[in-house]
């Protein structure tokens, strides 16, 4: 079920997702001239329409929401998305093939999203014990992890109620 930013029942990402987008998206710009990056006109808007929605959003979504920016087809979005994943300004949920926005830009973490079977909803969870201990299972193994994304399907509190 589809919420709009008018319902009371919204929780995309709600921990990680900056309350002032102005603010952020200035923030977004430092954030990539830093790493030698732009923050183009395409780039701003699909992190403005991740940081407005009130659940996880589809590429072809955000395409249809872009209201005629330059020439967006596809590929424009898609590379839009890995480019704010690369500096760490969102999060794809791969059960969803979906996206959302992350206000902890200043460091790469691993995600842990908590996904309500009922509304639609994901939540970022901060569960630095569980990557903790996945980097520590991982390097035991031998293998160097780079990016770990946990996906927990359920019933959000809300929808629990």
């Amino acid at each position: 079920m589809a919420h709009t930013a008018t319902d009371e029942h919204i929780h995309a990402n709600t921990p990680c997702s900056p309350q002032d987008v102005e603010a952020f998206l200035t923030e977004a710009e430092t954030l990539a001239a830093r790493k030698g990056q732009r923050l183009t006109k395409i780039r701003r808007k699909v992190l403005r329409l991740l940081l407005e929605s009130a659940e996880p959003s589809k590429a072809y979504d955000l395409l249809a929401n872009l209201d005629g920016e330059g020439s967006a087809k596809p590929p424009t979005v898609y590379r839009a998305l890995d480019f704010l994943q690369d500096v760490g300004l969102a999060h794809k949920i791969e059960s969803l093939n979906a996206y959302v926005a992350c206000g902890h830009a200043s460091h790469k973490h691993s995600a842990v999203f908590l996904i309500c079977d009922e509304c639609g909803g994901a939540e970022e969870l901060h569960a630095t014990a569980t990557t903790d201990a996945l980097h520590a299972e991982t390097e035991a193994a031998g293998f160097r992890l780079r990016h770990a994304v946990i996906e927990v399907r359920g019933i959000c509190r809300d929808c629990d109620a």
